[in-house]
């Protein structure tokens, strides 16, 4: 099969698989949802607070939408290696790596362009409740939050998809994933100092805040995250390469 051909299959198996539309739904209405209700609530009544970030604070609904992200990119992976599907799609496409390069750039592409439509609407309708506390969208930390925001969520969304592929188990990495960035994350940040700062949920949304509580820099952080993600997108290579299906 062509590599045009193989990305259209991946497409339509992730377009049909039940679940993956309500997952990337949930994506944004928990972040931009529950950051526009928040910000409704308090208003600008915080703007004074000495550890308020106006940015940070039109974002706070990522929390909950990664999990989402994550979700949906180990349902997407994780369908191969329920009923043998994986034997069939790879009767199909031999070629391995064409077979989990389309699979993730479907992956991607989906959570990159929800991601987008996620940040803006977040930090446009969490912003209107800031007064003069809120950013405009043409300052340069706004737009770079917004851009970076979406692309954490698509690294996020790959970071599962290619740790599903190492232990074949959505249920086993939604096991490791969700209760890390709710729990251990928040624990060790408090309890672990910098080395907290380079987990990939807290390095990469350093590129949130005007002022990011951690030493990276935002673009950095962003970029620790994507290094988490390479090595879980490798391993997951590696393993489907390397295993009998």
């Amino acid at each position: 099969m062509s590599t045009a051909a193989v990305l259209r299959s991946e497409w339509i198996k992730i377009r049909t698989l039940r679940g993956t539309a309500w997952s990337l739904l949930a994506v944004f209405l928990l972040t931009a949802g529950f950051a526009i209700a928040a910000n409704a609530a308090t208003g600008d009544s915080e703007a004074d607070s000495a550890d308020f970030d106006p940015l940070f604070s039109v974002f706070l609904g990522l929390n909950l939408g990664q999990i989402a992200a994550i979700s949906f990119g180990t349902m997407a992976m994780s369908s191969e290696y329920q009923g043998g599907v994986i034997r069939a799609s790879l009767t199909a496409v031999p070629n391995r790596s064409l077979f989990y390069a389309a699979k993730l750039a479907n992956v991607a592409g989906l959570a990159l362009a929800m991601g987008l439509v996620t940040t803006f609407v977040s930090f446009l309708g969490g912003s209107a409740f800031l007064g003069d506390a809120a950013l405009s969208l043409g300052d340069g930390d706004a737009l770079l939050a917004c851009l970076g925001g979406a692309v954490y969520l698509a690294l996020m969304t790959l970071f599962a998809a290619g740790l599903t592929a190492v232990l074949r188990s959505g249920l086993a990495v939604l096991s490791i994933l969700i209760p890390f960035i709710l729990i251990v994350s928040m624990v060790l940040g408090e309890t672990s100092g910098t080395v907290a700062d380079y987990l990939p949920d807290r390095a990469g949304q350093q590129i949130l805040y005007v002022d990011p509580p951690s030493d990276l820099a935002p673009l950095a952080g962003l970029g620790v995250t994507a290094l988490w993600t390479g090595a879980a997108v490798v391993a997951g290579w590696w393993c489907l390469r390397r295993r009998d299906a």
